[in-house]
């Protein structure tokens, strides 16, 4: 069985919360994620947003890597 089957994610946008404000731990991340990647923090993105900032600045800066 792959990861995929094991633990499904579900897509961000299809998120009942995801057009809140993003959460206090995703904005420490990201702002974490831009600084290395040398990205503009928005503060103002909602749950879905952060979370697809996130996978795009982790796969930038390698912090999303399993290896």
């Amino acid at each position: 069985m792959d990861q995929q089957q094991r633990n499904p994610e579900k897509d961000p946008s299809d998120w009942t919360t995801g057009d809140e404000p993003m959460t206090g731990p995703q904005a420490s991340y990201l702002e974490t994620l831009c600084r290395e990647a040398g990205e503009e923090f928005d503060s103002n993105l909602s749950k879905a947003e952060a979370s697809r900032r996130i996978d795009e600045l982790q796969e930038r800066t390698g912090r999303g890597s399993d290896s």
